[in-house]
């Protein structure tokens, strides 16, 4: 049986590196930038206005007041014909281009406009105005041939927009692996079907590809796989033609926790089978090898997760092993899951054979985190963790953990 640590270490070790993918620029919020990003343009390209008034030398309104003559109006998109020479003054607008001879703009707010004279005459009473008020010179955001984004940088918006003011529609990186989805047992019926005697809904397929989702997965949802080997067999064929297979239930040692054999006999090498961790001790991983896949090829093998059936099981599984997958076909650091120091809230007790993933729920205050366990009922509680933002790890063995000690807690 399996730590934690090794299962960790053997999924890293399997999964291949990333593969990059270019991708419309719409599409890659969320993912890694798999390219060096070098701006083509100066940013702003030219200098321009900060905000809408006058672009006057600023040598001429040093006292804050004047009267200039008025030259010209600039909009945002147009261009000036006319430079500002002593005692002259253009009407500008928020990005418009200053004008040649212009060092400074005046907001409108401190100006007057009469043009019933000839010419127009724009009265100053403001401030003393100095060189370089309000306007932004050329390349002073980005020179044209700078660096601006690295390899290995998560796409947010600003990156989104930094990537677009460079001119990239497409843009390379490390796109979403398709996740499919395979809840097993004669037990389970659609969401949104009345169960009958004996029956339960198939809650886990919704929530796993909630949590795929959640961590920048495609999920393929391929329904329920009955507890007969040619309709499973089926499924699981299916399910490998995507990068990864999560399989959920029938991994344990019962009558018909047919998982193990039909992957095996599918071609799936094993890697480990059962993990010494609560919930989720069944945990089943292995790796499918072939040359090409059916459709949109990210990688060359897919990684099968044997899931326990139990949903806390399921999603803690998922959460720890699964994520930790999936970062790495993204790109993502760092790979591991990532704990956070927090404050016990109220003393506790636990004892198991078994390090054990507990819903919690972790507060941020002035004063730091703090956390509190929820009241859970074992891996089949799943409206518990409805209470839950994340996961105490309580290591093996028996303990009283007073109050003030600090955990690991796994945010999700």
């Amino acid at each position: 049986m399996f730590t934690v640590e090794q299962a960790l270490d053997a999924i890293i070790a399997e999964v291949a590196d990333p593969v990059a993918a270019r991708v419309p620029l719409g599409e890659s919020l969320g993912l890694v930038l798999a390219e060096d990003i070098v701006s083509d343009v100066d940013s702003p390209p030219f200098d321009k206005a900060l905000m809408d008034g006058y672009a006057v030398r600023a040598a001429d309104v040093t006292s804050g007041r004047a009267e200039l003559r008025f030259l010209e109006e600039v909009m945002a998109g147009q261009v000036p014909t006319r430079a500002v020479e002593p005692g002259w003054a253009t009407r500008i607008m928020t990005g418009a281009p200053l004008p040649a001879g212009a060092d400074a703009v005046v907001r409108v707010e401190d100006t007057q406009f009469r043009d019933s004279e000839e010419p127009a005459v724009v009265a100053i009473d403001g401030a003393p105005v100095t060189v370089g008020q309000s306007i932004m010179r050329q390349g002073t955001s980005t020179q044209r041939g700078q660096r601006v984004l690295n390899s290995g940088t998560p796409l947010r918006p600003q990156e989104i927009g930094t990537l677009a003011e460079s001119g990239r529609d497409q843009v390379a990186v490390y796109p979403r692996p398709r996740v499919a989805i395979l809840a097993t047992g004669d037990e389970l019926v659609p969401v949104g079907d009345i169960p009958q005697p004996g029956q339960i809904r198939n809650s886990n397929e919704s929530m796993l590809a909630a949590q795929i989702q959640r961590a920048g997965g495609e999920p393929v949802p391929l329904g329920i796989a009955r507890d007969e080997r040619t309709h499973l067999r089926t499924r699981i064929e299916a399910g490998l033609a995507c990068d990864l297979l999560l399989l959920s239930g029938g991994v344990s040692a019962g009558k018909l926790d047919l998982v193990p054999s039909e992957l095996q006999a599918a071609g799936v090498r094993q890697v480990f089978h059962k993990v010494r961790v609560k919930p989720g001790k069944p945990l089943w991983f292995g790796v499918s090898e072939r040359a090409e896949k059916d459709a949109n090829p990210i990688h060359k093998g897919c990684y099968v997760f044997g899931l326990p059936g139990n949903p806390v099981s399921s999603m803690v599984c998922c959460e720890i092993f699964v994520r930790t997958a999936l970062r790495r076909l993204l790109g993502i650091e760092p790979q591991r899951p990532l704990a956070v120091s927090a404050r016990l809230e109220h003393e506790y007790r636990h004892q198991g054979n078994r390090p054990t993933y507990h819903p919690a729920q972790m507060e941020s205050s002035l004063t730091g985190r703090t956390v509190s366990i929820v009241s859970w009922q074992g891996s089949s509680d799943l409206r518990a963790t409805t209470a839950a933002n994340g996961m105490v790890c309580f290591p093996a063995g028996e303990a009283l953990y007073s109050a003030g000690t600090v955990m690991d807690v796994y945010p999700w």
